[in-house]
């Protein structure tokens, strides 16, 4: 198991929880820009994710294969149920933004309005 999914999937499960709104809101003091950043974290997220998946797929890709040479990879197909498994983006995003583990700044222009 790489280290990136170790790390996101480290006590989360596939399992969508309620959440207080206030206590999201009280991490910036507005709602939709709280949303706003969790939705940015769940993008890298995404996109590291399928990077990392499409990496480990691409050692099984032959580029010269004919129709009667295609047949199934076990391997292959555990490491796609395995990524299928793992908590959603969105979930992984919340949880870090909830935990104080997300990054975030406000611009100078939105400082100063």
């Amino acid at each position: 198991m790489s280290k990136l999914r170790r790390q996101l999937s480290a006590g989360l499960t596939n399992n969508v929880e309620t959440r207080n709104l206030n206590d999201i809101k009280g991490k910036t003091g507005n709602l939709y820009e709280s949303i706003a950043i969790v939705g940015k974290r769940a993008n890298q997220i995404n996109i590291s994710i399928k990077e990392e998946l499409h990496n480990k797929l691409e050692e099984f890709a032959s580029h010269t294969d004919s129709l009667e040479e295609i047949h199934e990879n076990k391997e292959q197909i555990e490491i796609s149920k395995a990524y299928e498994k793992m908590p959603n983006p969105a979930l992984l995003a919340t949880q870090e933004f909830m935990d104080d583990k997300v990054y975030f700044r406000k611009s100078e222009d939105e400082l100063f309005s």
